[in-house]
């Protein structure tokens, strides 16, 4: 086959077996679980085949016109570069990998056919975005993830949890789409077309009459999708969905997509020095926010969450300073490490038997009783911290070297104040991520909560994804001297300034949390048999407040009591009860956006009802009343009508006295 059938039929597979999956799911069980895992297999056996042949060579664009629209033409156009090529291969294998292990995770579950159709879906459509060389045929693949994490994010919808995440995942990126669809249509006006080819060689022969505008209302489909501040809150609450949903999210799909689409498009950000400086303090804020957020939360799912915030910050703030080969190699770094970080979630709450949340605070043992997990996790935790040799150093380290070198005024075009921006957010968050990671694998797997009883051995398929994807966290680092062809030729090699000091302040953010651990340890120890020890900020009633404002059941459905010793208290003082809820930013968005609505709304219920109903009744009560009226006049006696009429004439001759009276005067 030739290379553009290849990489027709990689995102073409995943949707047949999607839609063979809706058709013959319930009528066939036994075809259930081939439709979900072979045609997403063999789509990340042809994306690797077209990465391998396209390699780092020039692009590959390919294109015929959907329809004509009477201005822009639609195309269905096919573009493929490198960047493209690795990413699809990324999104082939996080796809394969959480498709057999649902197979495991969700074997008993009732709703397991529509659920692996939508995962192929979702899959395909992130493929879509990839591939596609047409901004509107982008967007239809945007678009069709969006209802698809509406649909696995609420799949125990039987939870209030559940359903409420669901809706919030699904309204914030709305929001943020709005902004995102005018500013397709912006760039395409300026360009004159929709192809992404074109839109680059206008950018580089002339440039757009509004890159501003255009860069900024892009953002804010990329906020929405990427869970960036101010629309990052819909990210942590969707962890009430299946875990394998929450890893194919957060590693290669949904959000990984308005990154991609920045990438795809940075000359057209680039043109505007103003719309890198909004990016880049739109990453800081997220980076370091959601590190103070991930060191508060006791849900482990909800950690990670926070952790793909801040690193999707890292990589955002590497395309702020005009770096697109940092940034790429971080998403396809991150990707391998959180899939795992998430996959081995899933065997930690199976194991502390609880549904979808686990708190960590309830944890025991379990180090012992999965040691699959343990050492995959651990490693997984240790690149996520950039700790070297492990992937995330490589790739982390690339981000910083990049803010430094735009912030010593070496990036041509990148404004300075974006590059320091970035860098000293990186840092500060290179020190939380190590604090939050230590944390986590302290409390889950040396915590002293309660033991959760045994529910059974792991399924088998479950704890050998783990392993498949420890290979990438573990190498896939080091491929970085060997990418900058795929890229933009720049080098992805760690720098010894950033690489010496955003390590350190890793070490030192485990080291500290360590500490910590072992000071509120002893203090436990100490404590009277049965009492808590909680910092004095944490006062009553925080896990009713975390319920309320992330519509997140209280952590109570996990076994035994939980464990006083948690680092995070100690390390936050009085900030951990507003970093716990996420800062509040739900109850000012709820005091902002929602109560005002509701209030119009029900000022406009009742100007309906009191006002518009009674001139509707009363349009249809005076015809009535009339008919009425005239009905009662008509009672068939000949006097009377003669009588009537004897009547009227007479007021008729009066009427017309007066009038030639007057008019004689």
């Amino acid at each position: 086959m030739t290379l553009t059938t290849t990489a027709v039929l990689v995102p073409l597979l995943p949707f047949l077996g999607a839609v063979a999956g809706f058709l013959l799911g319930r009528r066939t069980p036994g075809f259930v679980r081939p439709l979900a895992v072979l045609p997403t297999l063999a789509a990340a056996a042809l994306a690797v085949s077209v990465a391998v042949e396209q390699g780092g060579g020039p692009a590959t664009d390919v294109a015929t016109e959907l329809t004509p629209t009477g201005s822009i033409p639609i195309d269905l156009a096919l573009h493929i570069d490198g960047f493209a090529a690795l990413i699809a291969v990324l999104v082939g294998v996080v796809a394969t990998c959480v498709q057999i292990y649902s197979t495991g995770y969700l074997r008993d579950d009732p709703r397991y056919p529509s659920y692996a159709a939508l995962v192929s879906l979702f899959t395909s459509a992130m493929l879509l975005v990839v591939y596609t060389g047409d901004l509107m045929v982008l967007l239809v693949g945007w678009e069709v993830m969006g209802i698809c994490s509406y649909f696995l994010v609420g799949h125990y919808w039987e939870t209030e949890a559940a359903r409420a995440a669901s809706l919030k995942a699904f309204l914030v990126t709305k929001l943020g789409d709005v902004p995102f669809l005018f500013g397709i249509f912006a760039l395409a006006a300026d360009a004159g077309t929709f192809r992404i080819t074109g839109i680059l060689g206008q950018v580089a022969d002339g440039g757009l009459d509004h890159p501003t505008l255009i860069a900024l209302l892009l953002l804010g489909g990329v906020a929405g999708k990427s869970a960036q501040f101010p629309l990052h809150t819909w990210l942590p609450d969707a962890m009430a969905g299946p875990t394998p949903v929450s890893a194919l999210i957060h590693a290669a799909t949904m959000v990984a997509a308005g990154v991609y689409v920045v990438a795809r498009l940075l000359p057209v950000f680039a043109a505007s020095a103003a719309a890198l400086v909004v990016l880049a303090v739109m990453a800081a804020i997220t980076m370091v926010g959601s590190g103070l957020a991930a060191l508060a939360q006791d849900d482990i799912k909800r950690v990670l969450a926070y952790s793909t915030v801040g690193q999707l910050g890292y990589m955002l703030g590497a395309l702020a300073v005009g770096d697109r080969g940092a940034a790429v190699f971080h998403l396809l770094t991150h990707g391998a490490f959180k899939a795992l970080l998430f996959l081995g979630a899933g065997v930690i709450i199976h194991a502390a038997g609880t549904n979808s949340l686990a708190a960590m605070s309830r944890m025991s043992g379990l180090s012992r009783r999965i040691p699959d997990a343990c050492w995959t996790v651990t490693v997984a935790l240790l690149a996520l911290a950039a700790i070297p040799p492990f992937a995330g150093f490589f790739s982390k380290e690339a981000v910083l070297g990049a803010a430094e070198h735009a912030a010593t005024g070496g990036a041509h075009g990148i404004p300075g104040a974006a590059g320091w921006t970035v860098l000293i957010a990186g840092m500060l968050t290179a020190l939380l991520t190590a604090a939050y990671a230590a944390r986590l694998w302290l409390l889950a797997f040396k915590g002293k909560g309660a033991e959760a009883p045994q529910h059974g051995p792991q399924p088998v398929v479950m704890n050998a994804m783990l392993w498949v994807l420890f290979l990438p966290t573990v190498a896939l680092g080091l491929a970085g001297p060997y990418l900058p062809d795929w890229f933009d030729g720049r080098s992805l090699t760690p720098t010894l300034n950033t690489s010496v000091l955003g390590t350190g302040l890793a070490l030192i953010g485990g080291l500290v949390t360590y500490a910590a651990w072992r000071h509120t340890s002893a203090l436990a120890a100490r404590a009277p048999l049965g009492a808590v020890a909680v910092a004095p900020e944490a006062a009553p009633g925080l896990a009713e407040e975390l319920a309320i404002e992330s519509h997140a059941p209280a952590y109570g459905d996990a076994a035994g009591a939980p464990d006083p010793a948690d680092p995070g208290r100690l390390l936050l003082g009085p900030l951990h009860r507003h970093a716990a809820v996420g800062f509040h930013l739900d109850a000012v968005y709820s005091a902002l956006f929602v109560r005002p609505v509701r209030a119009a709304a029900t000022l406009v219920a009742f100007l309906d009802r009191e006002v518009v109903d009674t001139y509707v009744r009363g349009a249809g009560a005076a015809p009535r009343w009339l008919g009425a009226a005239v009905r009662r006049a008509q009672t068939g006696n000949v006097q009377t009508y003669l009588g009537a009429l004897l009547a009227g004439s007479l007021v008729l001759a009066l009427a017309a006295v007066l009038i030639a009276t007057g008019t004689g005067a």
